[in-house]
């Protein structure tokens, strides 16, 4: 029988970021502590900019953009919002997604597969992705249950399980 497989990945949906930012949006103009204060999010190229007359708004913002976020699913580890800035009279904040797993942590899950998982299973690099495989599909199992027990500093999803 052939060897069963799945690959882990760390993909952020851009729908759904692109929903949470609208629904964030709409609370921000709508929330009475939010009023004539210039509070703003939106897309700035491949970023999202948060903007406010004070630190404390700046903040507040991404915390309801953090909050939209969870709503939809979407895990807050792929989510990497800088400190607040002063420009002029209002504050910044420039968030960014991160996608892909680098080699440096793909060699980490890689590493923690072998040490921690069952006998038999392979994980094997490929690009920004990580294709685990074993001949018994428990095994399998085993290792996604042991990665989401881990609290690794980047999102994982798990797809294209055979």
């Amino acid at each position: 029988m052939a060897d069963s497989s799945f690959d882990i990945v760390s993909k952020v949906e851009r729908q759904e970021v692109d929903n949470a930012l609208n629904q964030a949006s709409r609370e921000i103009s709508q929330r009475y502590d939010f009023k004539n204060v210039g509070a703003s999010i939106d897309w700035s190229g491949e970023r999202i900019e948060m903007r406010a007359n004070s630190e404390e708004r700046v903040k507040a913002i991404l915390d309801v953009f953090q909050s939209k976020l969870i709503k939809r699913g979407i895990s807050l580890k792929a989510l990497d919002a800088d400190e607040p800035q002063a420009s002029g009279k209002e504050y910044k904040i420039f968030a960014s997604l991160q996608e892909g797993i680098s080699q440096d942590n793909a060699k980490k899950v890689a590493k923690i597969i072998r040490d921690e998982g069952p006998k038999g299973v392979k994980a094997q690099v490929q690009g920004e992705e990580l294709r685990v495989t074993s001949k018994n599909r428990d095994d399998l199992q085993s290792v996604i249950a042991l990665l989401k027990g881990k609290d690794l500093d980047f999102a994982l999803q798990f797809v294209n399980y055979r």
